[in-house]
């Protein structure tokens, strides 16, 4: 089958081969045809090396399809359901599930040491336990989460990450408060999912910030009520806070360069709200006093700070009503062979989600 590779941390090229094979079938997992997925920017972090991920291997996280078979004792889909790729299964036996924290569970984390591909030439990686940049996949029957038939599968893959770490970072770990301002650093997939979810919760001032033109009238097309560049944002804060600083502002670049940038457009008192997944060698420097002095909550949102299962159902409710715009999120598409036609418009701010068709 075929499968876009990356052979060696720190290329910017995949390699499409046709000699790839999805491993590890058996007891508890499930074999998924991949019919769409989106190009998070994750997956060229992990393409960079600021997230950890063994090499070689396949990005994609991002992906629905169809199910060809399960292995034994799996009920929770059977073969010709559709289904969203989740990379990050709760186990629903950690102390983070039984918590109530499914997100924090790392059942998902152990998959990504295990190889579930291999070559002529040797073992592949999925990343993220995963790797949807291919034909097939096999993984964990909780990874393969059933969706309704009516659920298209661009739609659906956007659902699988992007749009979930965004709406729930508003939703869940900022839970917004009508009336209250917001900014947006980073105004790609999950920072417009972010947005769409302030304005559902009523938020009166919602200022998009991102470099790129084409990203800022996005945002205003999908709620922001002011899209700035970053130059612009002093500017921004002035005229919508009179200086304060807003009540909530989400970084969503992953990098400690905008997230102080974000803290010091938070009002004291408000919530930084941190998307962005960063390096682990980039650091973040506070100091005690404004830390004491300025009583800003931090909250890092990690896939969307809540219950995955019930953030998936959550989303497409919204959609299925009309409260939140999903088709207008895919901006371009390209067919797998293509691949990297869809990493150039993501490095170049010029897609907000490419859908790669397989």
């Amino acid at each position: 089958m075929r499968a876009a590779v990356l052979q060696e941390i720190g290329q910017d090229k995949l390699e499409v081969f046709d000699d790839v094979e999805a491993t590890g079938f058996g007891p508890g997992r499930v074999r998924i045809r991949v019919r769409a997925t989106g190009l998070c920017h994750s997956d060229l972090s992990a393409m960079a090396g600021v997230l950890p991920q063994p090499a070689p291997f396949i990005p994609g996280h991002e992906g629905a399809g169809e199910v060809l078979e399960v292995g034994e004792g799996v009920t929770n889909v059977k073969a010709g359901d559709r289904v969203v790729v989740c990379w990050l299964p709760a186990c629903g036996a950690c102390p983070a599930c039984k918590r109530g924290q499914t997100e924090l569970c790392l059942a998902g984390f152990m998959n990504a040491g295990t190889a579930n591909f291999k070559r002529p030439g040797g073992d592949v990686f999925g990343f993220a336990g995963t790797g949807t940049f291919t034909e097939e996949v096999v993984v964990d029957a909780g990874c393969a989460v059933p969706i309704p038939d009516d659920v298209p599968f661009d739609i659906a893959a956007l659902i699988g990450c992007g749009v979930t770490t965004g709406l729930g970072a508003a939703l869940n770990t900022a839970d917004v408060e009508a009336g209250s301002s917001v900014a947006v650093i980073g105004c790609g997939g999950v920072g417009v999912s972010a947005i769409q979810g302030a304005r559902l919760r009523g938020a009166a001032e919602i200022v998009a910030v991102d470099p790129v033109l084409s990203r800022r009238e996005a945002a205003l097309r999908f709620g922001a009520t002011k899209a700035v560049s970053p130059d612009e944002l002093p500017d921004a804060k002035q005229s919508v806070t009179a200086g304060e600083g807003f009540d909530y502002v989400f970084e969503v670049v992953g990098r400690s360069a905008t997230a102080r940038t974000a803290y010091e457009n938070t009002r004291r008192g408000g919530t930084l709200v941190v998307v962005g997944a960063g390096a682990m060698d980039d650091f973040l420097q506070l100091n005690m006093f404004e830390l004491f002095f300025d009583e800003k909550r931090i909250l890092p949102s990690m896939y969307g700070g809540g219950d995955v299962l019930r953030s998936y159902e959550r989303t497409i409710a919204l959609w299925r009503a009309g409260r939140i715009d999903l088709e207008g999120l895919i901006t371009h598409r390209v067919p797998l062979g293509d691949i990297n036609e869809a990493l150039d418009q993501m490095r170049t701010g010029v897609s907000l989600r490419t859908c790669i068709e397989i």
